[in-house]
């Protein structure tokens, strides 16, 4: 990181809505490594109350907002230097949260006189799409760019880090089963590492004059097929797994026969989304155009597999059992 990218934030107040997740845990410490006096914007600010003691004293705060109530965001968004928005969901009204909801969170960004704004979306949004994720996902760019022109917007691929719940859910299930189906074992991913993502967003609030106006799809350095993912896990963990590949036709019966119930193994929305993979499409600018080279999954697993490990530190990741 420059020297100036990091002057740039110090001292600065950048509010993060949609901060108490995943990535809004990872993107507070990068900022907070960056100087800047941070606010968590959440319904529920209380989750991400773990994040305060990695500041220095005030420098960390919380903010109390529902984005479906479009009069909560000026009080949130209030002094606010930059915006970073982190809101997203699978399920409940998700034009109002990432729809025409972008577009109400833009407006109140640049009302409260921000001259920074982070939109984090994701790779595979389509404005056609019968999926509601993914078409909300697309209109939500449209509604944030017209309210704040100059935003960034940021669509990730798949993210990974020590605290998902995506790679350690396939790790946990690796440790207690010896034969495993896999929904789409062919579908193409390009896993990107939190951290990597997290910088980024942070580079973009730094320099909003080269990165302001422009859309981004951040993705990892390899593409990777969903069987190969879960074959890397168990050899992370020395484990013997047998894995059922699952024909296409036979994920799809499943999730429209059983994806109604609860705790259903997958949806019809999730294998709509799962079968379209998430690989960046190469015709826009990626993660390397900030200057990061993002690290792959493999450099990662073996330390965070440990745990996974039949004898745990005391096995040998090479060691099948």
């Amino acid at each position: 990181m420059s020297e100036s990218a990091n002057a740039s934030l110090a001292g600065k107040v950048v509010t993060v809505l949609g901060g108490s997740g995943f990535f809004g845990r990872h993107l507070a410490q990068e900022l907070l490594a960056r100087g800047a006096r941070l606010r968590i914007a959440s319904r529920n600010p209380e989750r991400a109350f773990r994040i305060k003691p990695l500041g220095n004293l005030g420098q960390v705060a919380f903010a109390r907002v529902d984005v479906t109530r479009p009069e909560t965001l000026a009080p949130a968004l209030a002094g606010s230097d930059a915006v970073v928005n982190l809101v997203g969901a699978f399920s409940g009204d998700l034009d109002a949260l990432q729809g025409s909801g972008a577009g109400r969170i833009a407006a109140a960004a640049k009302a409260a006189g921000a001259n920074a704004f982070v939109h984090v979306s994701a790779i595979g949004g389509d404005a056609g799409s019968a999926v509601a994720y993914a078409r909300t996902k697309a209109e939500g760019e449209t509604a944030m760019r017209a309210a704040f022109a100059e935003a960034t917007i940021l669509r990730p691929s798949l993210l990974f880090g020590p605290d998902d719940n995506f790679v350690m859910m396939f790790a946990r299930l690796i440790a207690l089963f010896p034969v495993l189906p896999v929904f789409g074992p062919q579908v193409r991913l390009q896993p990107l590492f939190v951290d990597d993502a997290a910088a980024a967003a942070a580079l973009a609030l730094a320099d909003p004059a080269a990165h302001g106006g422009k859309t981004y799809e951040i993705a990892g350095p390899e593409v990777i097929s969903m069987v190969d993912l879960n074959r890397q896990i168990a050899r992370a963990q020395g484990r013997k797994r047998s894995f059922i590949e699952l024909p296409d036709a036979v994920s799809g019966g499943i999730a429209a026969a059983t994806g109604w119930l609860p705790g259903a193994p997958i949806t019809r929305d999730q294998w709509d989304l799962l079968k379209a993979g998430s690989v960046a499409s190469g015709s826009l600018p990626g993660i390397r155009d900030f200057g990061i080279h993002p690290r792959p999954i493999e450099l990662f697993l073996d330390r965070w597999m440990v745990s996974f490990r039949k004898h745990g530190r005391f096995g040998e990741a090479t060691t099948a059992g």
